[in-house]
């Protein structure tokens, strides 16, 4: 029984191999038809795989909150903080203090996170799982941390936030997430104005201690060279008295009694009149060298004095800034935006997962035809004939049509044209019995044109 075989060309033309085939749609339609299966089958089973995996992944929510850092309420020119660094500088010790092993076990364990995956991972991995859901970064994208200054960065705003598979769970463990950075970093602040003060009241009094002992060893100095001349009848320990008494009236005057230099005199009259008590004795001494004793020793005393005052100054400024820290004045961090329970998740992102996993199927039903169609010996073209048969053996026929397919072949055109003139009629039908009249509907549609 003969078949009748199309092939894609003819013998007409060289006999080298051709690859015009390639840009005929006739070329890929026939491997459609051929190959359909061998690409139906894969795309179903990754769409259906891959659809379902879409469908089932389990979403995962992000509660997040904002922080503001809020500049000093008081002018810097009438009151300076004591802690001075910068505050991208401090967000970045308290995020690391507040992501630290134990405090994120402590939340994990306070919330009871991740049940099912605990039972299969060590403290170590649930402590990287923590750190990789909790999300702190500027909110700004233009703002960088390693600015140092407030006029590089004018306003800092930074976001706190936990991803998790529960949106409430996730919105309780952001806000405690800030309650522990606000936490810390008044702790912090108030802890370093603290340490600030406690370290210059301690410089203050020995700065004090040691001018005390100067005080003692100058009144000491005065009264022994003051001694002989008192023997021959001159009364001079009274003049020195006399002296300092009418000089701390004078300071008196302007300094209060807490000041060092008002506290430096009296502690030299006291020293003077207790050793002005003891009986006058002669001096066997050298002059010259007490005289230059003393004048050492008060040169000593006025650089201990400028110190004493420096400190004294500072200790009321840190006095100052440390009452700022407590009373919460100074630069703090203030809640702008409280973490709420989000609606929708921040992954998977379905719709984009849909159209990747329809398109990974289209490429791998593609790609499985196109292997297999290159992998096939089948002939199909008169060049893959020429490959194999010597051209000369080759000889082509026409195709005799037999008087059944003749026949066939005019059935098939009276069907075509009697169904056409049926639709024909069909459509006529319904719009005369259907459709207004033809000049009611032009007379609309003028009217609804020229209104």
């Amino acid at each position: 029984m003969l078949q009748k075989i199309d092939f894609d060309d003819n013998f007409d033309g060289p006999l080298e191999r051709d690859r015009s085939h390639l840009l005929q749609p006739s070329y890929y339609l026939d491997i459609v038809k051929r190959r359909w299966l061998f690409f139906v089958v894969p795309f179903i089973l990754i769409a259906t795989a891959g659809t379902a995996a879409v469908l089932i992944w389990p979403p995962t929510y992000l509660s997040e909150g904002k922080i503001l850092v809020q500049s000093q309420q008081i002018p810097t020119e009438l009151v300076r903080p004591t802690v001075t660094s910068a505050a991208q500088e401090r967000i970045q010790v308290i995020q690391q203090r507040t992501m630290t092993r134990d405090n994120l076990i402590a939340i994990a364990d306070k919330f009871q996170l991740f049940p099912e995956k605990r039972t299969l991972m060590s403290v170590t991995e649930l402590v990287e799982l923590m750190k990789k859901s909790t999300k702190i970064a500027p909110v700004d994208p233009m703002l960088d941390f390693k600015q140092r200054t407030r006029a590089e960065n004018p306003t800092i705003v930074f976001s706190v936030g936990f991803e998790y598979g529960d949106p409430a769970v996730a919105a309780r463990v952001a806000n405690e997430l800030m309650t522990r950075i606000l936490n810390e970093d008044l702790r912090d602040r108030t802890s370093r104005a603290t340490d600030t003060s406690r370290f210059l009241s301690r410089e203050v009094q020995r700065l004090q201690t040691e001018n005390a002992a100067l005080d003692a060893k100058i009144a000491q100095l005065r009264i022994t060279q003051g001694k002989p001349a008192a023997a021959s009848g001159q009364d001079q320990p009274t003049s020195t008295l006399a002296q300092l008494k009418a000089e701390l009236i004078q300071k008196s005057a302007l300094y209060s009694d807490k000041h060092p230099m008002i506290q430096s005199l009296k502690r030299q009259i006291q020293a003077m009149e207790s050793v002005a008590q003891v009986p006058a004795q002669t001096s066997t001494g050298n002059d010259a060298a007490a005289s230059a004793s003393l004048d050492a020793l008060v040169a000593q005393q006025e650089a201990l004095q400028k110190n004493l005052e420096a400190a004294t100054a500072k200790l009321m400024a840190a006095r100052l800034g440390e009452n700022l820290e407590k009373d919460q004045q100074s630069e703090k961090l203030e809640v702008i935006e409280q973490p709420t329970a989000p609606q929708e998740p921040i992954k998977p992102h379905r719709p984009k997962l849909l159209v990747f996993t329809l398109a990974l199927a289209l490429g791998a039903g593609a790609g499985l035809t196109f292997v297999l169609e290159l992998t096939d010996k089948a002939i199909r073209r008169s060049t893959d004939l020429f490959t194999i048969v010597d051209n000369r053996l080759i000889v082509p026929v026409p195709y005799i049509a037999t008087k059944a397919e003749l026949r066939r072949q005019k059935l098939r055109r009276i069907a075509t044209v009697v169904l056409a003139v049926v639709v024909l009629i069909a459509l006529l039908g319904g719009a005369y019995f259907f459709m207004p009249p033809l000049d009611l509907m032009l007379a609309k549609a003028r009217a609804g044109l020229f209104r």
